[in-house]
């Protein structure tokens, strides 16, 4: 795969401050594919540099030419789907069909919504004997994960742009040549020069230099909660803003009058998707006591599709794969019944775990209550709707989940009770201008849509 050898940086690629490297490894054969420069705090206090520079210009750049710059960028990324798409199944192990629709499409569909919100929206506003405006926040550090490198990179960048922030991106040290194509995406769409900037290198230290540096007005991270919690201390004690997407153990509520074959496979089907790597996924099936078994045996025939190395990919790196399988391990320990997969590996090459189906999980198991982060499901037992609420409600994570019934109205009323910040309802489908984020220990703030971009704004009223 073809790698830069350096950093992008006010508009340049420049040689990076040290000469250490990351090694980028293909999770589907386990061989390294290229290298890229681990980025040091002066690599991360240069691109600092390069977008405060850049800000009071672009800042000062009419929301209608923003708008037409983010606009150009969605036109580069559709133009470049297809090497986006080989690019991610090669450093993450997606399925090419799944890195074709989900990690190329998506983030298309995303930036044209900021192109078309920063053209449209009221950056200032009149309240009584007051003009409110809505102002850039600053320089934006963009901390990314690896499970959708592209999305999650476009889901910060974009609404930084539209707002009139300028950004320093540190991606995820598993997938940095999706970043390095964005960077290059930002540069062939025109951007002005310091205004994305892009440095790759490991979460410990490019990561944190980035967090804690004294001239980034906010930071944006997606990650997991023990990480999140470390960054948000150390914002804290700057009084810095922090934009926050975090864990999920997220339920999938199947009320007794659903259609529960429709519910079981699309939850199934919600969870193999990206090999189970999703912090929104619906980890957690529960079913009422009299439909459980009908459930179990569903959800065993549904995953049984899932073959590894067809339509389940890898996970992303050993350290995943260990971990994934250590949680099965767990989960066998504590009592739960396996009635699909288990902690075997399925293939001899290839970070690839089996798509597992728990039954008997109780909502106390360590499988209910901590993100496992691959393709394991765990059905769990209700007794009636208190009982569910009860046990969708009573983990840490509160940031999406699912609710079936007969009809929409019965499960809305369902779903305004759970606490958690996303819900579809019936299947509902994925929508690029809902606010995505969590309740709990799941985040601070949203993403997508105009509530996305209003994290990267601040308030500022004129009295006349």
């Amino acid at each position: 795969m073809k790698a830069h050898d350096g950093m992008y940086i006010g508009g340049a690629w420049r040689p990076a401050a040290g000469t250490d490297t990351v090694a980028v490894v293909n999770p589907a054969d386990e061989q390294v594919i290229a290298h890229v420069p681990a980025g040091t705090a002066e690599d991360i206090d240069a691109a600092v540099r390069a977008a405060r520079a850049a800000f009071p210009g672009w800042a000062a750049t009419p929301p209608a030419e923003r708008a037409a710059r983010i606009g150009a960028l969605r036109d580069v990324l559709a133009a470049r789907k297809d090497e986006i798409a080989e690019t991610v199944t090669a450093e993450l192990g997606s399925p090419l069909p799944m890195s074709q629709m989900v990690h190329a499409g998506v983030p298309v569909l995303v930036a044209g919504s900021y192109a078309e919100l920063a053209a449209t929206y009221a950056f200032e506003q009149r309240h009584g004997n007051s003009t409110v405006f809505l102002e850039p926040v600053g320089v934006v550090g963009a901390i990314t994960p690896w499970n959708y490198p592209l999305h999650q990179i476009v889901a910060k960048v974009a609404p930084a742009l539209a707002a009139g922030c300028t950004v320093v991106l540190k991606p995820a040290e598993d997938t940095p040549l999706t970043a390095q194509l964005f960077a290059e995406a930002t540069e062939e769409a025109g951007l002005p020069a310091g205004v994305f900037n892009l440095v790759t290198g490991l979460g410990p230290v490019a990561g944190q230099a980035l967090a804690e540096h004294e001239d980034v007005d906010l930071v944006s991270f997606t990650g997991s909660t023990a990480v999140g919690r470390q960054i948000g201390a150390t914002a804290g004690g700057a009084i810095k803003r922090v934009a926050l997407e975090l864990g999920g153990k997220s339920a999938n509520v199947i009320l007794p009058s659903a259609d529960l074959a429709k519910a079981v496979n699309v939850g199934i089907a919600n969870v193999m998707s990206n090999s189970g790597q999703t912090c929104s996924a619906w980890t957690r099936m529960l079913v009422d006591a009299e439909r459980y078994e009908e459930a179990v045996a569903l959800a065993a025939a549904a995953v049984a599709k899932y073959v590894p190395g067809e339509r389940v990919g890898p996970l992303v790196n050993a350290k995943q794969q260990a971990r994934v399988r250590g949680y099965i391990e767990k989960g066998i320990e504590e009592g739960a019944r396996v009635v699909a997969g288990g902690p075997e590996a399925p293939l001899g090459t290839g970070y690839y775990v089996s798509p597992t189906v728990f039954a008997d999980v109780t909502p106390e198991m360590t499988i209910a209550q901590e993100e496992i982060f691959g393709p394991v499901v765990s059905l769990l037992k209700y007794e009636d709707e208190a009982d569910a609420l009860r046990i969708a409600n009573g983990t840490v994570y509160g940031l999406a989940g699912a609710v079936w019934a007969a009809d929409d109205a019965e499960a809305v009323a369902f779903a305004r009770r759970m606490d958690t910040g996303q819900v579809d309802i019936n299947g509902g489908r994925f929508n690029p201008l809902a606010p995505f984020g969590g309740y709990k220990q799941s985040g601070v703030g949203r993403e997508l849509g105009e509530h996305g971009l209003t994290e990267y704004l601040q308030t500022k009223s004129l009295q006349f």
